[in-house]
Order: C-alpha cells, then sequence, then structure tokens
C-alpha cells in the first residue's frame, strides 16, 4: 500500500515558508502522493492555487485534488485549471471529484446546491471533452491547454454512499475515500463496495482504492486532533461534531502504524494521511513511518 500525504491547507494563517517546507518534506520523503482539499467558506488556502504552487516546486511526487466539489463551479474551468497543473507538473495530478456536503461553499460562489450529484455526471463528460481537445460548447473551439496525461488526469470519485458510487463507476478511475477515524473495517467495506459498483458497470481491470484520514502525532495529539475534527465539523451541530470527534485515533506513532498495516491487509491501494497541524515535525514523522513499512 503507497503512502500519501496531504498539506494542512485547512489551517488557519499557513504562511509561504510553511507550506513549501512541507512541500520539500513531502517531495523528498516517501510519500506517494501530495493531497490538498477544498473549501471556500472557511479560513482554508484554496485548493488549485495551492496544487499549482505544489506542481512548480516539487518534482517527484505525485499530487492530488483531494477533493475538487466541481458542481461549485464551471466544468470548463475546472477542466483548463486541472490540465494546466497537469502540464505544471509534467502529468502527476490526480482529480478527486465530489458533490461535498456543505451547502454554504456552493452559496459563497453563487451556485446551486440541488441535483450536484447529476451535475457532476455532466461536468465530467464535459472536462473530458476539453481534454481531448473537442467541442465541449456550442459555438467555442477547443479550449487548451491539453494535459500531460492521455485523456486528462486521473480521476477518482469521492462518492460515500452506493448510488453515489454507482454513478461515479460509470467513469471514474476509482474511489478516493475518507474515514473520519481511519477504521480499517469501515475502510475495506467502502472499499468493497466501489469494487461491487465497479464490476457491476461493466468496467474492465481494477479501480484504484484509495482512502485518508486526519493525524496528528503533537505532545497533545489526542486533545488537538479532537478539538479540529470538532471545530471543522461544527457546521453540522454540535452533537453531531461531538460524536465524530470522538472516534479519532491516529494521534500517536504507534497508534498510526498500526492502522496502517491494518487498512494494508484490506487490500487498499493508497492512503493518504490528512494533516491537521502546521506542525513540520508532523510531516517528518510520519515520512519516517511510511518509510518504515
Amino acid at each position: 500500500m503507497k503512502i500519501g500525504l496531504a498539506l494542512p491547507s485547512m489551517v488557519a494563517g499557513l504562511d509561504r515558508d510553511t507550506l513549501l517546507e512541507w512541500m520539500r518534506v513531502a517531495d523528498e520523503g516517501p510519500f506517494s502522493i501530495l493531497g490538498v482539499g477544498e473549501r471556500i467558506a472557511y479560513p482554508n488556502q484554496e485548493m488549485m492555487a495551492l496544487l499549482a504552487g505544489a506542481a512548480t516546486v516539487t518534482s517527484r511526487i505525485g499530487l492530488m485534488a483531494s477533493v475538487s466539489v466541481t458542481p461549485m463551479h464551471p466544468p470548463v474551468y475546472v477542466a483548463k485549471q486541472a490540465a494546466t497543473i497537469d502540464v505544471l507538473s509534467a502529468g502527476r495530478l490526480t482529480l478527486g471529484v465530489g458533490v461535498g456536503g456543505r451547502d454554504e461553499d456552493y452559496r459563497a460562489l453563487g451556485a446551486p446546491f440541488e441535483r450536484r450529484h447529476q451535475r457532476l455526471d455532466d461536468q465530467v463528460a464535459v472536462m473530458q471533452m476539453v481534454w481531448a481537445g473537442e467541442i465541449a460548447v456550442d459555438g467555442v473551439g477547443p479550449i487548451g491547454p491539453a494535459p500531460v496525461q492521455p485523456g486528462g488526469p486521473r480521476l477518482l470519485t469521492g462518492s460515500m454512499g452506493p448510488k453515489s458510487m454507482a454513478r461515479a463507476a460509470q467513469w471514474a478511475a476509482g474511489i478516493a475515500g475518507f474515514d473520519m477515524g481511519g477504521d480499517p473495517a469501515a475502510i475495506g467495506a467502502a472499499s468493497a463496495s466501489f469494487v461491487t459498483a465497479w464490476n457491476n458497470a461493466g468496467r474492465e481491470g481494477a479501480p484504484w482504492l484509495q482512502s485518508s484520514a486526519w493525524f496528528s502525532m503533537r505532545d497533545d495529539a489526542a486533545e488537538q486532533l479532537r478539538d479540529y475534527a470538532f471545530s471543522y465539523l461544527r457546521i453540522f451541530g454540535d452533537d453531531v461534531a461531538k460524536a465524530l470527534a470522538g472516534m479519532q485515533r491516529l494521534s500517536s506513532e504507534a497508534a498510526i502504524r498500526e492502522v496502517l498495516k491494518a487498512i494494508a491487509d484490506t487490500g487498499l491501494d493508497e492512503f493518504i494521511l490528512v494533516a491537521t497541524t502546521a506542525d513540520i515535525n508532523d510531516a517528518k514523522r510520519a515520512a519516517d513511518i511510511a518509510a518504515s513499512l
């Protein structure tokens, strides 16, 4: 199983030096991919801008939008952004796409929250046309640039339920999951569900199975991780946020090692450790763990 790292992009107040150091450690380490998530109505760094920056200062590690809430945006624009980052990174971009669950992010961009699942299916078709150099908009010529990867960046789905997995299995190359507590059993079940959807869709080969979870290894990691989860999820109500915050388990080196080994046994292809602090020591300790497994 490959191990990736996500930038602490949801931590407020990140500066240039911190971001560059995280990118350097990620690129020089054993990680397979560097992820960045998307929020709008939140004090985070913008996802595509960060990925473009990472594309120019890294040379080895894969890059991932983890994930783009695509129905908030015009599909041609997302396709153009992704193709540009694919060029900047010499073909290292994976584009995770999903519908999200926070209507305030949609409202902040003036985008409708309704019918977002159908819009995502339609948008993927448009993006693939753009990447293929085909006419994607009536009366408008081909839109560039051409991505480095034939057919465009690898597309993964952030689908979480059986219905959305069945839809995404028609076009996605795999799944980009997130598990609130990094639970191996839940991750294995989600992967199995997507494999079923993949097979039912008549797809050949095997899908890419990826998941992720929050982690921290500060001295006060257990408390810090719960506080981070509660704050991030409070939009869904205090009771829900408290319950989900209590599921956090990746708060020590021993716990992370144990969970990663158990997740690898489920057959997962890749697991991304999602940073919750800007402390570069978290990235370095995660690199040591990844290198030893």
